[in-house]
C-alpha cells in the first residue's frame, strides 16, 4: 500500500511538472533523431567552441553532439540548460555514462533569467572562456523564441543560433535553412 502511494505521488508530481506552465513554460518535445545528421551539421562542431542547448529536454542533442565531438577529437564544450527537474534528472543519468562527460555540464535554470556570461566563463568547464565561439541551440515554442534570442543577444551580441523547427524572425537576414523531417535554421 505504501509503495502504491509513493508511485501515485511520483506520477502525480511528474504530471504537474509537465502540465503546468508555471513549472515549465515550454512543452517538452524531443528533437527528431531522424534529423540528427542535419542538426550536427548545423551546429558546425569545432575546436574551442561552446554549444549551449536552451531547453535541452532529455539532452538528446547535447549528448549526440558531445559524442560526435569526441569521435572527431574536438575540444568542444557543451552546456545543457533546462528548467524541468525531471528532465534534468534524466540528463544527469545520461551524463554519468557518457564517454565525453568531462566536456558536458547540466544546468537547472531558467533560460530567460540566467547569466550566460557567468555560465560560460565560470562554470568549471576546463579552458572554457567567453572568448570561445558560442552557439545556442533552440527547439522551443515559437511564441518564446524571440524572448530567448533577445536575452542571449543582450549578453552575446555575436552569438550563433541554430533553431530546430522554428525560424527566428528577428535574425532572418543571415538565415541558412536545412531541410530534413523538420527544418533547421542557422544564423
Amino acid at each position: 500500500m505504501i509503495l502504491a502511494l509513493i508511485v501515485f505521488f511520483l506520477i502525480l508530481t511528474a504530471v504537474i511538472i509537465f502540465a503546468f506552465p508555471q513549472f515549465s513554460p515550454i512543452p517538452y518535445y524531443p528533437s527528431n533523431m531522424k534529423d540528427k545528421a542535419m542538426i550536427l551539421k548545423g551546429l558546425n562542431i569545432s575546436n574551442d567552441q561552446t554549444i549551449i542547448d536552451l531547453g535541452a529536454g532529455d539532452g538528446v542533442v547535447i549528448f549526440e553532439a558531445a559524442y560526435e565531438a569526441l569521435k572527431k577529437h574536438k575540444n568542444t564544450h557543451f552546456i545543457a540548460l533546462d528548467i524541468n527537474p525531471i528532465l534534468i534528472g534524466i540528463m544527469w543519468i545520461k551524463w554519468l555514462f557518457h564517454p565525453n562527460r568531462n566536456n558536458i555540464k547540466i544546468v537547472w535554470g531558467d533560460m530567460f533569467k540566467i547569466n550566460f556570461r557567468y555560465l560560460t566563463t565560470n562554470y568549471q568547464l576546463p579552458a572554457c572562456r567567453q572568448a570561445r565561439p558560442t552557439t545556442f541551440y533552440l527547439y522551443i515554442s515559437p511564441w518564446l523564441i524571440e524572448k530567448a534570442v533577445s536575452h542571449v543577444n543582450s549578453q552575446f551580441p555575436k552569438a550563433r543560433f541554430v533553431s530546430y523547427f522554428y525560424p527566428i524572425k528577428s535574425t532572418k537576414k543571415s538565415e541558412k535553412v536545412f531541410h530534413g523531417v523538420h527544418s533547421l535554421y542557422t544564423y
